[in-house]
């Protein structure tokens, strides 16, 4: 049940291997600057970074249209970007402002944009499964053709919610594409230390299901392989597992300590990272030059410059307005 998917690649032009590129940077550089607010103080609670991580999301994203639905992980910084999220409202979220895309209600861990389809942001480990599932049923029961993309680590394949779910997607046959990102670690717990089975995309065995791996680091090979698993599960073939293998060279949290990975095997992985190995590749195809280096980073620089004076600018949620999404009704 195992589609070979690892070495695809699509042919790409200039405009959207640009675009690629500077998806991926623009991400990088909103976490980066997200890490130094939180260092700041501007930013509380946990925030769970996403670099290293660039190619999977931004690839991945290329396969669904802006009908089908995304689900995401806690670690959903560069999902939303990469959704069409606007950096503003995401970092005035993150400061807890009325601006946020949740109002200042969910922080880092919950973005939510039901106008881009776009449904969280979990802060529950494997707590996106079971919407996803829903959100399938929802669709096949209404007959229509969209596909709802779930995102989730390797740590919730240790979830019974993650058997539950692609149980009932696979018997149903539910458009689901099940989107793993694996980087190895389920917070500071190696993969090789929680599951028996360190093969993600062969648990789709169990429930009757297609599945591939793809390298999580290669953002063309991403995009070639989220396409054939989003095309097969359109086409009305039922729910495909999709493992990313990738890896992320910040710690779980900005609140880790980062105790249980040598520096060594951080370093042995910043060589594959997924966007000075694009911009060489662009750079080999005659794409990219110098000065547009320079242009690109000094847009994105100025969007994120601008992401942190509107959420510093930005009103505090009205105390009057705190429960108000909150249903303080006690039914008999």
């Amino acid at each position: 049940m195992s589609a070979n998917i690892v070495s695809e690649t699509l042919p790409v032009n200039q405009e959207h291997a640009l675009f690629l590129f500077q998806e991926m940077l623009r991400i990088r550089r909103f976490e980066e600057k997200a890490a130094e607010m939180y260092s700041l103080q501007k930013i509380h609670g946990f925030l769970h970074l996403y670099i290293g991580e660039e190619a999977t999301g931004v690839g991945a994203m290329q396969a669904f249209t802006p009908d089908d639905a995304i689900v995401a992980t806690y670690r959903e910084h560069g999902h939303a970007l990469a959704r069409g999220m606007q950096a503003p409202v995401l970092m005035a979220e993150m400061f807890g402002k009325a601006t946020g895309c949740s109002h200042g209600h969910g922080g880092s861990m919950h973005f939510f944009d039901a106008s881009r389809r776009f449904y969280g942001g979990y802060a529950i480990v494997g707590g996106g499964l079971p919407i996803a599932v829903g959100l399938a049923l929802a669709d096949k029961m209404q007959g229509r053709k969209r596909v709802t993309a779930c995102f989730f680590g390797d740590g919730a394949v240790a979830e019974g919610e993650f058997h539950e779910s692609m149980n009932l997607a696979a018997l149903w046959k539910l458009p689901v594409a099940f989107l793993c990102e694996n980087n190895l670690y389920a917070m500071g717990t190696a993969l090789v230390r929680h599951q028996s089975q360190t093969n993600i995309s062969l648990k789709a065995r169990a429930y009757n299901m297609e599945s591939g791996a793809v390298d999580g680091m290669d953002v063309l090979a991403v995009e070639a392989a989220a396409k054939r698993a989003a095309e097969f599960v359109r086409s009305g073939n039922g729910p495909f597992l999709l493992e990313l293998q990738t890896y992320r060279f910040r710690a779980h949290s900005m609140a880790d300590p980062d105790l249980y990975r040598t520096k060594e095997e951080i370093e042995e992985w910043k060589k594959r990272d997924p966007i000075p190995l694009f911009k060489f590749r662009l750079q080999e195809w005659g794409y990219l030059n110098e000065s547009d280096m320079v242009r690109i980073e000094s847009e994105i620089s100025a969007e994120i410059e601008e992401a942190v004076r509107f959420a510093e600018i930005s009103p505090e949620e009205p105390i009057e307005d705190l429960l108000k999404d909150v249903s303080t009704q006690v039914k008999p």
